[in-house]
C-alpha cells in the first residue's frame, strides 16, 4: 500500500499533520498486528508430564509448625493429565481441586472440580468447569444462605485453576514475554470470577533446606485488569508468591500466599 503525501487540495501544513495522523495509527495499530499471546491461548508445553505423587507440608505464614497437608496425585493416559490436589487442616476443613487437562505441544484445560469443605467436613463451596461447554456450575453457601449457579459463557483452553498452576510456573521460560505472563482463569469468591492473572519473574534467592539452602527465583502472581487500573487492584487484591528452583525441569519449593477467597495466608513447603 502506498500513501499519497502531498494531494494537491491539502496545504502543506495540512499534509504534514495528515502524515503524522497516519504514522501514528499506524504505530497504535502495530501491536495489534504484532499481537502477543492473548490471556487464553494454551501455554506451550517446555516438558513431558507423566505420573506424580507426593505429600508436602502447610505451615502458617510466618509459623514453623505445621498446620495440614497437602496430597497430590498426577497422572497421564495417553494425551490426557488428570490431576487432583487436596489440602487438609488440622481443624477438619479442605480445599480439594480437580483438574483434566490434554498435553502435547499446548496444554488445554478439558474440565476440573473446587470443593471447600468446613471444619465438620461438609463443602460450602462446589464449583464444577465444563470447559467445552462453557459451562460453570454448582453452589456456596450453606443452609438457607445457599446460593446455586449455572454460569454459560465461552471458556478458553488455555484456562487454568487449581494445579494446573503449577505447570504454567513449570513452563514459564517457553510462555513469558518481557517476564510476565498472563492467564486466564476461573475462581471460587466464593461465586465464581473469571479473571485473568499474570505472573512476573521476580529475585534470585535461596532458600533453607536441612543440609544446604536451595537456589530459587521468586514468581509473583496477581490478578490483572489493565495497566491503568491494576495499580488499585493490586493494593486490595491478595499476593501469591511461588517460589521454583533454577534446574531443569524447575521443582516448586515454596507457595506463600492465601488458603482461598477467605484470605488465610499459607505457606506450602
Amino acid at each position: 500500500m502506498t500513501l499519497d503525501t502531498k494531494p494537491a487540495h491539502l496545504s502543506p501544513a495540512m499534509t504534514k499533520r495528515r502524515v503524522l495522523c497516519a504514522v501514528m495509527l499506524t504505530a497504535l495499530a502495530w501491536p495489534l498486528v504484532a499481537a502477543a499471546r492473548d490471556a487464553g491461548d494454551p501455554i506451550r508445553m517446555a516438558y513431558d508430564e507423566g505420573d506424580v505423587a507426593g505429600i508436602v507440608n502447610i505451615f502458617p505464614k510466618d509459623g514453623s509448625e505445621p498446620i495440614g497437608v497437602i496430597v497430590y496425585g498426577q497422572r497421564r493416559k495417553g494425551d490426557t493429565l488428570e490431576t487432583k490436589r487436596t489440602a487438609y487442616f488440622n481443624d477438619g476443613s479442605s480445599d480439594e481441586d480437580v483438574a483434566v487437562a490434554k498435553v502435547g505441544k499446548t496444554l488445554r484445560t478439558v474440565r476440573g472440580e473446587s470443593i471447600i469443605r468446613d471444619t465438620a467436613g461438609q463443602p460450602i463451596v462446589d464449583m464444577h468447569i465444563d470447559v467445552g461447554q462453557g459451562r460453570v456450575w454448582g453452589f456456596y453457601g450453606q443452609g438457607k444462605d445457599r446460593s446455586d449457579f449455572d454460569d454459560h459463557g465461552e471458556i478458553p483452553a488455555g484456562t487454568y485453576f487449581g494445579p494446573l498452576i503449577n505447570l504454567v510456573l513449570k513452563n514459564f521460560d517457553a510462555n513469558a514475554e518481557g517476564g510476565k505472563l498472563v492467564f486466564h482463569t476461573v475462581v471460587p469468591t466464593p461465586s465464581p470470577r473469571k479473571l485473568d492473572m499474570e505472573v512476573s519473574r521476580g529475585d534470585a534467592t535461596t532458600i533453607a533446606r536441612p543440609g544446604h539452602p536451595v537456589s530459587v527465583t521468586q514468581y509473583v502472581m496477581r490478578v490483572t485488569i489493565n495497566p491503568i487500573l491494576n495499580p488499585i487492584v493490586h493494593m486490595v487484591a491478595p499476593e501469591t508468591n511461588f517460589f521454583q528452583t533454577r534446574d531443569t525441569p524447575p521443582a516448586m519449593m515454596r507457595f506463600a500466599g492465601p488458603r482461598n477467597y477467605a484470605g488465610q495466608e499459607i505457606r506450602i513447603e
